[in-house]
């Protein structure tokens, strides 16, 4: 038996009729159970707070959403696995498009550009929205502040102490210690 794809952990689903009809700004929050899976799915240790303001118009042969993402999340040091929390307050700006671009084209975005997300059927999802505008926005090797410490205790050495230039610093420390 074959199953279908996924229900998305944080579905808010808009219908394309509703848009423009329903003016006023939106605010959507992920509530706990929606934040542990959604913590699951992009392998963080915590979200702890996942919400949105966007206002949802048409636009040409599209839709776009203009809004704030706001979260707390917890991920991993990728070098210690210590906690790394971290505060996202972003604004974002998406276009929802009937049909993807082609396969196998890459876009390049600048910064004043938006991202551009398919649509299937007649609603948009802006949870699912939200959930990936998360993932583009969250540090991408997090860090601990004593990450470079703990790596030292562990035998690691700095980049310096192993470049190119390294042995020719210890053989000149060597000949000026004679």
């Amino acid at each position: 038996m074959e199953r279908g794809p996924a229900a998305p952990e944080f579905s808010r689903p808009v219908r394309l009729d509703q848009i423009g009809v329903l003016t006023q700004a939106v605010t959507i929050t992920a509530d706990e159970a929606e934040r542990l899976a959604l913590a699951r799915r992009f392998r963080l240790r915590s979200i702890e707070r996942l919400d949105a303001d966007y206002g949802l118009d048409a636009d040409g042969d599209g839709w776009m959403a203009r809004g704030t993402l706001r979260a707390k999340v917890v991920q991993a040091c990728v070098a210690s696995g210590q906690d790394v929390a971290e505060t996202i307050k972003a604004p974002f700006a998406i276009r929802f498009v009937r049909e993807a671009e082609p396969e196998g084209e890459e876009i390049e975005l600048t910064p004043d550009e938006c991202d551009v997300m398919a649509i299937e059927g007649d609603k948009i999802d802006m949870g699912e929205a939200i959930a990936q505008t998360l993932v583009l926005n969250l540090t991408p090797y997090p860090r601990a502040p004593d990450a470079d410490e703990y790596l030292r205790k562990m035998g690691v050495k700095r980049e310096d102490e192993v470049g190119p230039l390294a042995a020719l610093r210890d053989l000149l420390g060597k000949s000026n210690k004679a």
